[in-house]
Formats: C-alpha cells, structure tokens, sequence
C-alpha cells in the first residue's frame, strides 16, 4: 500500500496520536523512556506551549492501510534564526518504521513545507527550545535513556545519511560513579574559590521559599550561562514562569545547589533529579491508574540513580572553580540518598568547560547524539 500523509491537527484526540506513536512504536524496548503523555500533548498543542508565541509548527504522521507508521515535526524556530543569521527550519519528534518508503514520505513532507516558506536548510532533531528533547542518539543503544533525552533505534541515523543528511553537531553523555568521598583536590578548589570570589552554596527546605526568591534568577540565570551554545532559543518571561510551575515543586530539594555571591545575587546552580526512567517505562508515560505511584515512588524512595538536569554558572564565573561549591555541596546528598550513579544528560562535545568538570570522578562516556543539516 501506498504511503499516506496526514497533517495532525491540533486537537486533544490527534494530538494523542502523534505522542502515542513512538511509545507504541517502543512498547517491547527496555530502553526507551516514554514521555510523560499530558506534558508531551501540551508541547505538541500552540495553545498550552509559551514557546508558540515565537515558533510556528507543523505535525505530520504517516499511514499505511490506515495503520500509523511514523509521525515528524516542522519547526520554525524565529528566535533562534534572527539569533545565529540562519535560516533553518527544524524536524523534531521523529519516529518510524524501518521502511525507507515510510522515512521518505515524511521528510519529503516536511522539508516541502520548509521549502515553501523559504528556508533554506533543515536541521535536527531540535525541539521548540532546548528544553524539549534533541539530537538523534548515534552510539549507546543498549542504554537506558532519561527523562529529558531521545531514545531511537539504530536504523534511524542510517535513514538520515541515506538521504543526504550530514552531521551539525554532536552531544555525548557520561555515567558517573557517585565517590564514596569528595575528591580532595575539589575540597581544596571549593575553599580557595570561597575565599577568592566571597561565593558561597545555599539550601531550601520550601519549593515556595525558593521559587519566591529565586525562581526566576534561576532561569534568568540558565538564559545568561547558556546563550552561546548551539541554538540556544532564550527562555521568555512566560516560558520561565511556565517551568518554574511545572519543575520547582517537584524537585527534591537536597539535590537543589545554589551558589551566591556577597550580595545574595545567584551566580550559580545545580539542578539534579531521581531518575524516573523505570517509573515512565512502567507507567508507560501515563499517570492512571498507577504512574502516578511508580513516578512518586521514583521521587521519594530509594533510587540508585540521579540525573544532572541542568548546572549554569554565569559566565564571568565560569572557568574559575565554582562548579567545585555544586558538587561539594551535592555529593554528600547523593551519598546519603543512595544514588550509586549520574547521568550528566547531553554536552556539546565542544564545550571543555562543563566536560573538564567530571575529570575528578571515575566516568564513562556511553552515547552519543547528533543533530543533522541539509541544504532545500
């Protein structure tokens, strides 16, 4: 049968759909990590997402004999275009069968699109901003994704080269061992940096507490240490306030670092989490009738691993040793949590700064992702 492609439009029930798909698609993998269903439709839904306020998108799936065989994204992110002097339309959110009939269908589909609006090359996998999802995995397929990563099977990467797709750039991911101690050269850096810059670590018991006197610093904060990596889109006002409701009171809050200076302006931040890849893979994204206990139990009880979601300090700090205040102040919490390992989530494999952080732990680079290019 012939391939078939739909435009999803924006309703609860196709927009459904287009999230089910790739968790349909993975239901028998031990190493896909569903999104949680609800935040996945509102990203998808121009309404619920900040981000639509500056981007314009467009859905598609792909059937054959009525049965759903793939879904994509079209991503225009303006933002970022007017940021770099580019003009690139993004896909994002890509899943299909291994059919080369199927993968043509729907990047003929959606580079059509980018095409009739002008762009002049397609990038990707991207999401809205960087807080969805990117990067194709292209090494470490027998691992366990994250909640904030792309799981894909290996035929996915060999599809994109197949229609002339070439590499843009590359992420790498590493498990670290959490030490027993805290490495004694980071002790002595930690205490120098103290003295040297009159910084110091702070800690919250109250998610209320916090996001009143730093919610927005934080992400304010997280605009200013990452605006020079590749195709940061900046977080807008609702954007922040979106994230602070959707993340903050969720956190556990010893896995919360905060670095000050003399004058209680934030100048860094540690963010990490319990992992909650078992409980989605459990709960298959979905909160009823029992995600919502896997993903509690994920955050409260005892877990052997923690996922680094985010670490921002503000440039003029960076390269000096402040890093060394968030582990010092962390890894005791992780000791007492009985995390026996992190995940450090995607790093530019060109950004030394943040990678020249883990030298003092026992590490293992184990995937890899790429976002690809290709001229329209």
């Amino acid at each position: 049968m012939a391939i078939e492609i739909r435009e999803i439009k924006p309703t609860h029930s196709q927009l459904k759909q287009f999230s089910l798909f790739s968790t349909n698609l993975y239901k028998d993998s031990p190493y896909y990590v569903p999104a949680l269903l609800m935040d996945d439709i509102n990203t998808f839904d121009p309404k619920k997402n900040p981000a639509s306020e500056f981007c314009e998108s467009v859905l598609y799936m792909a059937y054959r004999d009525g049965k759903p065989v793939g879904r994509i994204a079209g991503i225009v992110n303006k933002v970022v275009n007017e940021k770099w002097n580019e003009n690139n339309v993004r896909f994002g959110f890509v899943d299909f069968i291994d059919d080369e009939e199927v993968v043509d269908a729907l990047f003929n589909a959606v580079e059509s699109w980018g095409r009739s609006k002008g762009f002049d090359h397609i990038v990707g996998p991207l999401g809205f901003t960087d807080m969805d999802p990117e990067g194709m995995l292209v090494e470490g397929f027998d691992q366990v994704s994250t909640m904030a990563t792309i799981y894909n099977h290996p035929y996915y990467p060999k599809h994109l080269e197949r229609l002339g797709y070439e590499k843009e750039c590359d992420w790498v991911e590493f498990k670290i061992t959490v030490p027993d101690a805290i490495p004694e050269k980071m002790v002595r850096i930690c205490e120098i940096v103290k003295k040297k810059y009159g910084v110091r670590n702070i800690k919250y018991t109250s998610a209320k507490k916090l996001i009143a006197d730093y919610g927005e610093a934080i992400f304010n904060l997280i605009n200013e240490a990452y605006s020079e990596l590749y195709g940061y889109s900046p977080l807008t006002p609702r954007q922040i306030k979106h994230y602070i409701n959707m993340y903050v009171p969720v956190l556990r809050l010893t896995d919360v670092s905060l670095i000050v200076d003399q004058n209680d302006t934030l100048v860094g931040v540690g963010i990490a989490i319990p992992s909650l890849s078992k409980a989605l893979i459990k709960s298959r994204g979905k909160m009823l009738p029992l995600g919502w206990y896997h993903l509690l139990k994920a955050l409260r009880g005892k877990n052997d691993v923690v996922d680094l979601m985010l670490v921002a300090v503000k440039p003029e700090y960076q390269s000096r040793g402040v890093n060394s205040l968030l582990f010092n102040d962390l890894i005791p919490y992780f000791q007492a949590s009985g995390y026996k390992y992190a995940e450090s989530n995607p790093e530019l494999e060109v950004n030394q700064k943040v990678m020249s952080q883990w030298q003092y732990f026992e590490t293992v680079q184990h995937k890899r992702r790429r976002a690809f290019k290709k001229a329209l």
